[in-house]
């Protein structure tokens, strides 16, 4: 699925969500339908800083595409966290770093986030950004608003 189909699959999913509630719903829904990271990942050296939960990333290039997993002690950290390792999933880190993250705020994904999860949201982006940079691309960087 390219980068533009994964777009219009969750802008689908969630515009008609119009109460911020209602879309913070569907995202811990999606987040308790995901299985657990395997405990032998969970580790310090996957954690991710900048939220109080705890949260776990990893990264993987297998056939030219990217692939992450993410997981939290918090459901909805979890959850957005998730999303991002998802939506980001099998692309190549070309076209990782072709797109911008900021139509999410569009979306109303920021909105129902406290200051603490839209951090580690950031630092999620981050680490699928420089792991996607660091696959031998030379793209320009979009910052996640």
């Amino acid at each position: 699925m390219t980068v533009n189909e994964k777009q219009a699959r969750l802008t689908e999913a969630l515009l008609p969500l119009r109460d911020t509630n209602q879309r913070l719903a569907w995202l811990v829904e999606q987040a308790r339908q995901r299985p657990p990271m395997p405990a032998e990942v969970r580790i310090d050296a996957n954690r991710v800083e900048g939220c109080l939960a705890r949260l776990w990333f990893t990264a993987e290039l297998r056939e030219g595409r990217c692939n992450f997993q993410s997981d939290s002690d918090s459901l909805v950290v979890k959850s957005v966290a998730g999303l991002l390792c998802e939506f980001y999933s099998g692309l190549t880190p070309d076209k990782i770093l072709q797109h911008d993250p900021a139509f999410l705020a569009g979306l109303g994904i920021n909105q129902h986030l406290t200051r603490n999860r839209r951090n580690a949201l950031s630092s999620v982006w981050e680490r699928i950004r420089s792991f996607a940079e660091g696959q031998g691309t030379d793209q320009t960087r979009p910052a996640l608003s």
